[in-house]
């Protein structure tokens, strides 16, 4: 029988995550879990590179987890761990931040985009977090891993420095390939649908958390940014109709012109209202299934932490193939 391919993907626990992180990741997760033996972290060790308070790093933490879950993600399928867990991912960075170069880390946009909003904290991590990202993913020999456009830079990166190692020391890490599967839908603010839908919006009308109550969310969508006119269709120039379009069909399974013919003469107060109802149906299962799992401790533990010890076994038996490459002493 053919093995399967390993996939690694993960998310930080920087704020709840939002319809944008679940339409354009999570449930493309869910899908591959039975076709490939794949490996989901919560990123807490990228999260500092951004003053965090503990306690609410903790907590978010927790709650990111318990969401990868509600969603889907299956423990008997998958493996769930917070990436704090495994200390091989911190062991592996100092090892491959010493087979990366200042030039190529310098060219990172996302170290660019987050130098100027943290300007008062631009630390060594947040230049290096990209080699850590690396170790991420090298250290289970990954074959792939599920990116949006903004990540393709930092695969490169991993795939390069991947490269770089195996020219210098043998064949040691697997060289992974970004998944582009069936895109993910872009999700798009619903008040400024130019910017793509992200928890740090300062307008909470922006975004819809996975957990909002169904009213919350019905309401939302109702005072959604459109245009001053009324036909329902996907166009650049209606870039909020697009982005409601792209979600309702993102939802309900039927293209963007099964829902352009479905809401044709309709305006767009009965076309926002239907997309609301369709979205709260969606995430209503995932927030039922988020409270079963915030009463239920025990379990959440028992998951992580023996998620933790199946990918701490993949992950040192990669690091010990890398320590004698490089020449440590056996311990």
């Amino acid at each position: 029988m053919e093995e399967k391919k390993r996939i690694f993907s993960g998310m930080q626990p920087s704020g709840e995550l939002t319809l944008g992180n679940y339409l354009g990741a999570l449930k493309n997760w869910i899908k591959l879990q039975d076709e490939y033996d794949c490996m989901y972290s919560v990123m807490n060790m990228h999260a500092i590179t951004v003053r965090q308070e503990p306690a609410e790093l903790r907590k978010r933490s927790m709650e990111v987890l318990m969401q990868y879950m509600a969603c889907g993600i299956d423990p008997e399928k998958s493996i769930l761990f917070f990436q704090s867990h495994v200390p091989a991912h911190a062991e592996l960075a100092w090892v491959l931040s010493c087979n990366a170069q200042m030039g190529e880390l310098s060219r990172m946009t996302q170290f660019k985009d987050k130098s100027k909003k943290h300007a008062d904290n631009i630390n060594a991590g947040l230049f290096t977090y990209p080699v850590l990202m690396a170790a991420d993913i090298l250290l289970y020999q990954a074959d792939l891993v599920p990116v949006g456009n903004d990540q393709l830079q930092h695969i490169e990166l991993t795939r390069d420095i991947a490269n770089r190692f195996n020219h210098h020391y043998g064949d040691t890490f697997t060289v992974p390939e970004p998944y582009i599967g069936k895109a993910g839908a872009r999700v798009m603010s619903l008040q400024s649908p130019e910017n793509k839908m992200s928890k740090s919006d300062p307008n909470p009308n922006g975004y819809v958390w996975l957990l909002d109550p169904e009213e919350v969310i019905i309401k939302k969508f109702k005072r959604a940014v459109t245009d001053s006119e009324s036909e329902v269709r996907a166009s650049e120039d209606k870039p909020g109709v697009t982005n409601l379009l792209t979600i309702y069909a993102a939802v309900t399974g039927k293209t963007v012109e099964e829902a352009e013919k479905e809401f044709a003469g309709q305006g767009y107060g009965t076309f926002k209202q239907a997309v609301g109802e369709a979205v709260a149906a969606e995430l209503a299962p995932v927030r039922k299934r988020y409270e079963e799992l915030a009463k239920d401790k025990a379990y959440v533990e028992e998951v992580y932490k023996k998620g933790a010890e199946t990918a701490a076994k993949i992950a040192y038996k990669t690091l010990g193939k890398v320590y004698r490459k490089i020449g440590f002493v056996a311990r």
